[in-house]
């Protein structure tokens, strides 16, 4: 399988850096392809600008967007990795979705009717945040962040989720926590070669 992994934290020392590692060595070690996407590392530009816009109506991208849609099309799986701030992504990850899930590459309208262009790819998306799941919950984030992120994004464009992980506490996890996170993720990838 051909995995894309697109990668969203500045900190080479964090929890979602060895989660991401763990991922690439277990892909690699399976024999399946890896390429790694890290946004922060590729100075990714965030910001969809006008010209931006104007040329996504027309069918055009800019080189940097062309880039990261020509792997999005190589890949079968794209494993996306980042932390919730502020009850959702990174400004990187959010501008990247913005400008590279383009209109007429991973959705269009057909006589008024949504089509995600991207159907036939599988995601799986893992998210480390600071509160409880329970608190999550509690408030009704945990619906809101499946909303917004699986349904308004990635459900839209086509993608079959086969796994949303949320590693919670995540700024006060323990090796205990980080070895079950870990597990988790090599159990699951082994399970969906």
């Amino acid at each position: 399988m051909k995995n894309l992994i697109v990668y969203a934290h500045p900190n080479p020392a964090s929890l979602n850096h060895f989660l991401k590692q763990t991922i690439v060595e277990n892909l690699e070690e399976s024999g399946q392809e890896v390429i790694v996407r890290d946004l922060n590392e590729l100075n990714f530009n965030p910001v969809l600008s006008l010209d931006d816009m104007n040329g996504q109506r027309m069918g055009q991208v800019v080189n940097d967007v062309k880039i990261e849609q020509d792997f999005i099309t190589w890949a079968d799986r794209i494993i996306f990795v980042y932390p919730i701030w502020w009850t959702g992504m990174p400004a990187v990850m959010k501008g990247y979705i913005d400008r590279v899930f383009s209109y007429g590459f991973a959705y269009r309208y057909d006589q008024g009717i949504q089509k995600g262009l991207l159907a036939g790819k599988k995601a799986i998306i893992i998210n480390s945040h600071g509160k409880s799941n329970a608190e999550y919950a509690e408030s009704g984030l945990d619906k809101a962040l499946a909303l917004t992120s699986d349904t308004g994004i990635f459900n839209y464009c086509g993608f079959e989720i086969q796994q949303h992980f949320y590693f919670d506490k995540a700024d006060r996890a323990s090796s205990e926590n980080i070895s079950e996170w870990e597990n988790q993720i090599i159990s699951f990838l082994n399970e969906n070669k």
